[in-house]
């Protein structure tokens, strides 16, 4: 299939479905009103909750939600041929993701900006909110473990990145203080950020920064503790300082990445044509599991994310300045991530034929080339191998445009750090909010100051982190179990959404039910299958583990299905 021709039917699908079907959502299922005053007005503290323009408020979304997710997820998911792949991103962000996101969002924002765990409590009982939180802390907890290393792999791999990842920071303090303190011109300011942006990519073409062994820590442990530091001090500032700006710029740097991306397919079609030469349907690649339910488990952000209705309830909903933004804001942020998933489809499924140098420097090229990479499971599954199929594949796409392949790997190295960096910020902060709020719950007070309950969130994840050994890839252990929390997350966030929606009367809540009950068949079925795998490979850590999960996510679920289907008593409470 040409890749031209995917890429074109995909976009205007979601600009139609977001045209009439977000719109009959937010106005018809959720009843938009901008006269409820929204948490970011009512509790302006300047800190965590700040009316902000529209704009700004996508930009610090989007660039939360997606991280990472939408490359990694799509890159070994394509394992299972393209065609699965391209369908489950379509229709599972526009009638679940999409849902999922905006829901969570405007369900948080008629609750005082509280979090989705929080407001579980409300709509089911105190132990469900327990048991999000617990789930909801451990999912975290291995998320700042990791992406300290996917971000320290991207530095080992793309040198030449890191000198525009780390400037990034002065530039977006700087934006921020015009913005926020001079209340200076958007439209130029960003112009200038943006440019200056790329300038430090060129520089760090020409000054590649490799971290050398420290004191016996490896780079990639140094990194990480670098990282650590960093993300401390980042996760306690006012969101205008940092997050806010930086992410608005993470978004301009994505527009422009995926526009020079559709560019090198529409100048490759025309040159040749551009091929998806990944099989369409290859159910039984070596050593991969079955593609159900995991196809719905590896593609999460792109289709749909438990971890976005933490971003959306957890820091979104303090900065949207009225409820009308909410739909721009979550519904558009799902569906531009999963156009975005769709050019990673594209990026390892096409471009990746282009030319791929293997380890004998031999050049490949079509679907020998896109073999070699994806020749089993396990030779593609690894962080690395996730991440570079990407950038390889894009840069190729890239450089049909007359840049130099070189130049638009950098672009994407630092796309993808930049990216991993604004989630590990703000996954950070999340956990902080976690950690006060059970101590608020347990009345103990030490950890409901915001320094010691980051110090807990950082400490926490550096012990995983390091329990491996000095490179810091101790939470590759746990990694495996990621997945499947996200999605089960996904499941129990859409009960509390549809048990929201019931309580306002009629069948609205079918909308996010139906995609609810679907996604805890596939949360207790890949719960179940992960159980029987890892049992299976001796691996008790992970069994115990999924175990636990698998009896907590139960009970949740359980609670909630009753509440919904049969009106358990004292289930649904009163605004």
């Amino acid at each position: 299939m040409s890749a031209l021709l995917l890429v074109v039917l995909t976009f205007i699908a979601y600009i139609v479905m977001y045209k009439f079907y977000g719109r009959f959502i937010g106005k018809k299922i959720f009843k938009v009103n901008d006269e409820h005053k929204a948490p970011s007005v009512e509790f302006r503290d300047d800190i965590d909750f700040v009316p902000t323009k529209r704009a700004v408020i996508f930009g610090h979304h989007f660039a939360s939600i997606a991280g990472t997710g939408p490359i990694v997820g799509p890159a070994i998911a394509i394992i299972w041929g393209w065609v699965p792949a391209v369908l489950w991103v379509i229709f599972g962000s526009i009638f679940m993701g999409a849902i999922h996101d905006f829901g969570s969002l405007m369900l948080s924002m008629r609750n005082e900006g509280k979090s989705i765990s929080e407001i579980s409590e409300k709509y089911i009982n105190k132990r469900c909110k327990f048991i999000f939180f617990l789930i909801v802390f451990f999912g975290i907890w291995i998320v700042i473990a990791v992406f300290g290393l996917i971000i320290a792999l991207i530095f080992a791999m793309f040198p030449e990145s890191v000198l525009a990842v780390w400037c990034q920071i002065p530039i977006a303090i700087i934006l921020g203080y015009i913005l926020y303190k001079r209340n200076g011109n958007l439209r130029l300011s960003t112009l200038v950020a943006v440019f200056i942006m790329f300038l430090t990519m060129v520089l760090g073409h020409y000054v590649p920064i490799t971290m050398p062994t420290i004191a016996n820590i490896p780079a990639t442990g140094v990194w990480s503790i670098i990282l650590f530091v960093y993300v401390f001090i980042a996760s306690l500032l006012p969101v205008t300082t940092l997050l806010q700006p930086r992410d608005y710029i993470n978004t301009w740097l994505l527009i422009v990445s995926m526009l020079l991306i559709v560019g090198g397919i529409i100048v490759a079609t025309f040159k040749g044509g551009l091929e998806i030469i990944a099989p369409a349907i290859q159910l039984h690649p070596q050593g991969a599991p079955p593609i159900l339910p995991f196809i719905f488990i590896t593609i999460a952000c792109g289709a749909i994310s438990g971890f976005h209705s933490l971003i959306g309830s957890g820091t979104t909903s303090k900065q949207v300045a009225k409820e009308s933004d909410a739909l721009f804001v979550g519904f558009g942020s799902m569906l531009t991530e999963g156009f975005l998933a769709i050019l990673v489809i594209v990026a390892v499924s096409a471009g990746i034929g282009i030319a791929y140098q293997n380890g004998d420097g031999q050049i490949l090229h079509g679907i020998s080339a896109w073999n070699h990479h994806y020749t089993s499971w396990s030779a593609s599954s690894g962080l690395g191998s996730k991440i570079s199929a990407f950038v390889i594949g894009a840069g190729n796409i890239i450089e049909t445009t007359g840049i130099s392949k070189d130049f638009a790997i950098i672009i994407m190295g630092v796309f993808v750090a930049s990216f991993a960096g604004t989630s590990l910020d703000t996954v950070t902060r999340l956990q902080r909010y976690i950690i006060q709020e059970i101590s608020r719950d347990i009345k103990f007070k030490p950890t409901q100051n915001k320094f010691i309950a980051t110090t807990v969130s950082i400490v926490s994840a550096g012990i995983l982190a390091f329990s491996g050994g000095a490179d810091g890839n101790g939470a590759l252990a746990l990694w495996p179990l990621f997945s499947i929390i996200n999605q089960t997350l996904a499941a129990l966030a859409l009960i509390i959404i549809s048990l929201y929606l019931k309580k306002k009367g009629g069948l609205k809540w079918l909308f996010s039910g139906i995609p609810a009950f679907f996604m805890c068949v596939i949360a207790f079925w890949g719960l179940i299958a992960n159980e029987i795998s890892f049992i299976d490979q001796h691996r008790p850590l992970l069994y115990i583990t999924n175990g636990i999960i698998f009896i907590l996510a139960f009970i949740f679920i359980y609670e909630g299905i009753s509440g919904l289907l049969f009106n358990k008593k004292n289930q649904l409470q009163k605004n």
